[in-house]
């Protein structure tokens, strides 16, 4: 890769239009003409190699991620919205939505906050912004702004999947327990995004966890499973549902399949965990 500072590139744009400023011989047009397809070109190039290294910045985050998972890993929707459909304006807002998409991709929920909240500034209201803005904030704990976001995205568009699951994950944190399952009730009904119903089986699983009624929260899980065997943190919920309801061997069955799921991720490693704790006389919380 050619070297992407090229300090000079601004001093012979301002040498080439001080040239043509001054005025240019028949031999002076030929000359500058070259030069400017020649700094064109240039910069081309340059835009083209810093694409590139953007999309392996973007790579790099997620090996972050992955090398380094917290230790109670989220239960929060990973976000999953795509590259927004913008039109350039003479505000600039498309800008700032583009930016705060790229900073949500990377897991810079403070720096899409900031980029979002400046887009609603230039263009109140604009569906996009408002929608992302939501995702930054929730996936930021920000739950009471996030909830008001999203809740304007669905007057807007009451079909919109990915904004009613979000709605339904803050109130399952919120305990707003009869909003979380209508929400997810509806994703399901909807049916328009695969995803949206993924996590909508999921989290109605951890609500009725959560009242207690294990019968309901099973069925849920194992229907979050069959539409998504690689959901490595069903196993883990639905393993300490079968404990609490009393079924052991299921639950150390069902760790076991999360670890074999895939081991090095979070989730994985928390089955791995458990199982440990429990041969070793420990049990799960309920927490």
């Amino acid at each position: 890769m050619s070297d992407l500072q090229h300090p000079d590139l601004k001093e012979r744009f301002e040498d080439i239009n001080r040239r043509i400023d001054d005025g240019l011989d028949d031999s002076g047009r030929a000359a500058v003409k070259a030069e400017i397809v020649a700094l064109f070109r240039t910069v081309e190039q340059q835009l083209s190699e810093l694409t590139v290294l953007k999309d392996e910045v973007k790579k790099l985050a997620g090996k972050w991620k992955t090398h380094h998972a917290p230790a109670t890993p989220s239960l929060a929707p990973p976000f999953s919205a795509d590259r927004p459909v913008t039109r350039s304006d003479h505000l600039g807002a498309s800008t700032f939505i583009e930016q705060g998409w790229s900073q949500l991709s990377l897991g810079d929920y403070d720096g899409a906050e900031a980029s979002l909240t400046t887009a609603l500034d230039l263009v109140p209201g604009d569906p996009n912004a408002q929608a992302l803005l939501g995702w930054a904030q929730m996936l930021n704990e920000k739950h009471d702004e996030a909830l008001l976001n999203f809740q304007r995205v669905l007057i807007r568009e009451p079909q919109n999947s990915l904004a009613r699951i979000n709605v339904g994950y803050i109130c399952l944190k919120k305990k707003i327990f009869t909003e979380a399952i209508e929400h997810l009730s509806r994703t399901i009904r909807l049916g328009q995004d695969k995803r949206a119903v993924l996590y909508a089986h999921f989290y109605l699983g951890l609500v009725y966890f959560d009242r207690e009624m294990y019968e309901d929260a099973e069925n849920f899980f194992l229907k979050a499973l069959a539409l998504g065997p690689n959901l490595v943190q069903a196993y883990y919920e639905l393993g300490r549902t079968y404990w609490f309801s009393g079924q052991r061997d299921e639950a150390a069955s069902t760790w076991q399949r999360g670890v074999a799921a895939n081991k090095f991720s979070p989730w994985g490693k928390r089955c791995a965990e458990i199982l440990a704790s429990v041969d070793a006389g420990g049990a799960p919380s309920r927490a």
